[in-house]
């Protein structure tokens, strides 16, 4: 009887013994876990942090809509890039770059500006005093300084075939107040705005054109924010709206990095890839 009392105290001893060796493994592991999961979250990265990818907001200018950025929105969605394309009202350079600007705002991280035609103005105004704007691209695009409208600009070089082109058609608001719209007349849509463009989908183009108003064109500029910010200038070397001595004029002022492309003034629809390019360029220095 005694021998099998000791014979079951020596197995309980012998199974408590093997069961503390556990416990006390498991709690080993278990804190050498922890200690590592501390270590992993706590710790500096060994590489350097990857900068938070730019937003690429496209603003499009008159003659034209949102929808002419569909070639550089899918490129740069399949680089992994998020791009906007927002509505620009095209009533007047200050509203116009104050509703732009308030969009912007609402923009999380870096943001590359793009701008075409008066679209350009537009940026340079919207961008001034927002410090997530890293980037300024112009794409055949008027750069105002301080002061300067679109119409000084665009008088200051002969070329343009804009003037004969252009069809005012007066407007009056639901207050009482008037203004006129500026259209490019139909016939000559193509020749002024778009000769690199195939004849079905310029047609298309001239139909769905959204004017701009006289007072858009004839407003001065804000201060200019190319002073401070880096900036990208597609030139389009065949050009029949913005000369493109114009165009250099004001790329060049602006110290801008200048390509010159063989395109009309619509180069987002006609060369998307060589834009797209430039856009590239711009996301790859600033987050450098």
């Amino acid at each position: 009887m005694a021998k099998s009392w000791m014979c079951r105290a020596r197995l309980s001893a012998r199974t408590e013994a093997l069961m503390r060796r556990r416990i006390i493994a498991a709690s080993v592991a278990f804190a050498a876990l922890a200690f590592a999961f501390a270590d992993a979250a706590g710790a500096a990265p060994s590489g350097p942090a990857e900068r938070p990818k730019p937003t690429v907001v496209l603003v499009h200018g008159a003659w034209a809509d949102a929808s002419g950025f569909n070639g550089e929105i899918s490129r740069l969605r399949a680089r992994g890039l998020r791009a906007l394309a927002p509505a620009n009202p095209l009533r007047s350079l200050s509203g116009d770059a104050a509703y732009l600007a308030s969009l912007l705002r609402t923009v999380r991280g870096p943001i590359i500006l793009v701008g075409h035609s008066y679209g350009g103005a537009v940026i340079t105004d919207a961008a001034t005093g927002n410090p997530n704007v890293k980037a300024l691209v112009y794409l055949d695009a008027f750069v105002p300084d301080q002061g300067e409208s679109v119409l000084d600009l665009a008088g200051r070089f002969p070329g343009s075939l804009l003037p004969a082109a252009l069809v005012a058609v007066p407007f009056t608001l639901p207050a009482g107040a008037s203004g006129v719209d500026l259209y490019l007349r139909q016939s000559s849509f193509r020749r002024v705005f778009a000769a690199d463009v195939p004849a079905r989908r310029a047609a298309l183009m001239a139909a769905e054109q959204r004017p701009a108003t006289q007072q858009a064109f004839a407003e001065p500029s804000g201060p200019p924010a190319w002073k401070a910010v880096p900036s990208w200038y597609l030139l389009g070397a065949r050009d029949r709206a913005v000369p493109p001595a114009a165009q250099r004029f004001m790329a060049r002022r602006a110290g801008a990095r200048i390509t010159s492309i063989r395109s009309s003034h619509a180069s987002p629809v006609s060369h998307p890839a060589a834009v797209t390019r430039m856009i590239l360029e711009a996301v790859d220095r600033v987050t450098q």
